[in-house]
């Protein structure tokens, strides 16, 4: 009876993150790699999914956008019955389906809100449209708490090069004062090694980390949106979820997992320890 009692105590405690991205069939970014690293970063994870894509290691060949439509209604059906403690929104499309986003986030004053700006890529290669991006400027990044640019997208929302860590900090506060948010700008090769830098409230907090010499690394921008989204449902501030999804990522991604013949995904469940994870043994 007891044991029943901690296991139900266990489960109304039980915090909840909801991720809004597509869908990768490769397993390494997008919903699957959210809802991975939700659920080993100890939260329950839901998921509105924006678009599907047929996708591996070597490329993507398709996507196919769900409708305006269809996306309200899957955050209806979150929103009215699994309120969410955070939300994590990764790469929209297009305008009409940010609009949506924006609209049922206000309309049931989502908290915690994280949002991966997934505009250019790291290569520096254009992943949205221009309205897309006047769209998401202006409905959605006002609403989060905090957000996850890359280099090449913090250079469009403050409207400045970044060569330094010098321009990072300055960019960062650019952001933030504008939109009202906290902001997480990812270094990376073209600035500096493998550290982060926070600005929130007008504070700015270096999060160094150490390169994970590896070329399977796909995934990792929604990989750490994820882990600061679960962190922040579980009560960590700001500062302290950063941290810990960045230590996260680096273990995720210092596990050496090799998959495919292209850019692999990193283990999202490195950390697992439990008698369903053992593999039958050899005949």
């Amino acid at each position: 009876m007891r044991h029943q009692e901690e296991m139900i105590l266990r489960r109304h405690c039980m915090k909840i993150a909801l991720t809004i991205a597509g869908s990768d069939t490769g397993g390494g970014a997008g919903i699957q790699a959210d809802l991975k690293t939700m659920t080993l970063n100890g939260v329950y994870a839901m998921s509105a999914v924006t678009a599907l894509t047929a996708q591996n290691t070597t490329g993507v060949t398709a996507i196919m956008d769900v409708t305006p439509g269809f996306l309200g209604q899957e955050l209806d059906a979150v929103f009215t019955d699994i309120f969410p403690d955070a939300v994590k929104i990764g790469m929209v499309s297009s305008a009409r389906l940010i609009a949506v986003i924006a609209e049922k986030l206000k309309a049931y004053r989502a908290r915690h809100i994280v949002l991966d700006p997934v505009m250019v890529a790291t290569s520096g290669a254009k992943l949205l449209q221009d309205e897309a991006i006047v769209t998401l400027k202006a409905e959605l990044l006002p609403l989060a708490e905090v957000i996850t640019p890359n280099i090449p997208e913090a250079q469009i929302l403050a409207e400045m090069p970044i060569e330094t860590p010098a321009a990072m900090e300055h960019a960062a506060a650019k952001i933030g004062e504008h939109y009202g948010c906290a902001v997480l700008v990812k270094g990376g090769h073209r600035v500096n090694d493998a550290n982060d830098l926070l600005w929130q409230e007008g504070r700015l907090r270096w999060l160094n980390g150490r390169r994970i010499d590896t070329a399977n690394a796909h995934g990792t921008g929604c990989t750490l949106s994820s882990a600061i989204a679960a962190n922040l449902a579980k009560g960590f501030a700001l500062a302290e979820s950063s941290a810990r999804a960045k230590a996260y990522l680096v273990g995720a991604l210092a596990d050496g997992l090799d998959l495919g013949q292209g850019f692999g995904p990193m283990n999202h469940a490195f950390d697992i320890k439990a008698a369903y994870r053992e593999e039958a043994p050899a005949e």
